[in-house]
């Protein structure tokens, strides 16, 4: 063509808990069953939705016509009066229901938070890294994400001393990308912790993102608590949605809080334009918005969720006391969301090492893929 029509990000844009699928499936054609562990889908994973959330939908569909109609482009007003209501009544941070967009997803609020970002401007994240916020933050800059070190020998905490360092390195980021509860460590911070972000936020004059989809699963006797809960004065967003807690992923219904869009101008000019390209797609899905309040309202919400995390914490405590026991392994408990991460000892893996695959045929897919394969 005679004008380049490539995206400079184009490269970034990898996704390799999807993308393992397609290799997944052509090793099941050779023969061999797949059992699928790449994706958080909690009723893919065998986990059934109460009846009597059922029901509030199917009521809801039989006596709401209005629940098939568009909805307003930031959401229903009585779902994000009753958001702000239960976030206001947790103490810290006071938000409106102005402060409050709908999204189809989460990845739709992701991606319109780095697509409408400056291009010279830059979010550091944690590492290990979620790759919906990597890819999208890299695939926007057009470089590769930047990143501050959680330490596996620490509990999986945030290495501040290695953000502070990211952060005078590399003058172009403008904002701070926590994971809490973390995806795909499992750790939950502490509130001191969360509150160390927030004062170098302060410090270096940036905005915040807390992705907080996992914010009501957490186990093991540890407590979450928002960034609302510490934001203070600087800007901030948080990221929430149903697709985990109810769980109904495919509702596609997420949501973003801003804090304190009118201390910082700028901030509230990007925040308007995240708003205004929302508003591009007319709204956001109109029935899980619908039965919102109604299912997290109900006096069963919240021992249903205890119910849930109280078989997560079985599970995290089962996969760490058979991991630790293996040599050459890093195992940290899982303390919220669904994953828990194990690393290999430095020096455990070499090269020379390989395990056998079942047959000839799926050597020939994996081999390739293994020999252009970079250590992380």
């Amino acid at each position: 063509m005679r004008n380049n029509i490539i995206h400079p990000g184009a490269d970034e844009l990898t996704y390799e808990i999807r993308e393992i699928v397609e290799v997944g499936n052509k090793i099941q054609k050779t023969g061999i069953p797949i059992t699928w562990e790449n994706i958080g889908d909690p009723v893919a994973k065998g986990e059934i939705v109460p009846q009597w959330i059922k029901e509030i939908i199917i009521e809801t569909i039989k006596s709401d016509n209005s629940c098939f109609a568009y909805s307003p482009t930031k959401g229903l007003l009585e779902t994000r009066e009753y958001i702000a209501y239960e976030r206001n009544i947790e103490g810290g941070a006071k938000i409106t229901p102005d402060d409050i967009l709908f999204f189809n997803g989460l990845g739709d609020a992701v991606s319109k938070i780095y697509n409408y970002l400056n291009k010279n401007a830059r979010v550091i994240g944690p590492n290990p890294a979620y790759s919906t916020h990597s890819s999208a933050e890299a695939g926007h800059s057009g470089k590769h994400h930047i990143t501050y070190r959680l330490d596996p020998k620490n509990n999986w905490y945030p290495d501040m001393n290695h953000l502070r360092s990211q952060l005078v390195k590399h003058p172009e980021i403008s904002g701070v990308l926590l994971v809490n509860p973390d995806n795909p460590t499992g750790m939950v911070y502490k509130q001191e912790i969360i509150r160390q972000f927030v004062e170098i936020v302060k410090e270096f004059d940036l905005f915040m993102i807390s992705d907080e989809i996992y914010s009501n699963l957490f186990y093991g006797g540890v407590i979450h608590k928002k960034l609302a809960s510490v934001v203070d004065d600087i800007p901030g967003i948080a990221l929430r949605g149903i697709s985990k807690e109810f769980p109904w992923p495919g509702a596609r219904c997420g949501w973003v809080e801003f804090y304190n869009r009118d201390k910082h101008p700028d901030f509230a000019r990007y925040a308007k334009t995240i708003i205004d390209a929302k508003m591009l797609e007319v709204c956001s899905t109109t029935l899980p918005q619908k039965v919102l309040p109604k299912i997290m309202g109900d006096e069963r919400y919240y021992p249903y969720l205890d119910k849930r995390n109280s078989g997560y914490w079985e599970k995290s405590q089962l996969a760490h006391s058979i991991f630790s026991k293996i040599p050459g392994l890093i195992v940290n408990k899982a303390y919220g969301a669904f994953y828990m991460t194990v690393l290999f000892e430095d020096g455990t893996l070499h090269k020379s090492q390989f395990l056998k695959t079942a047959n000839s045929k799926a050597d020939e897919i994996i081999k390739p893929l293994i020999d252009s394969a970079k250590y992380d």
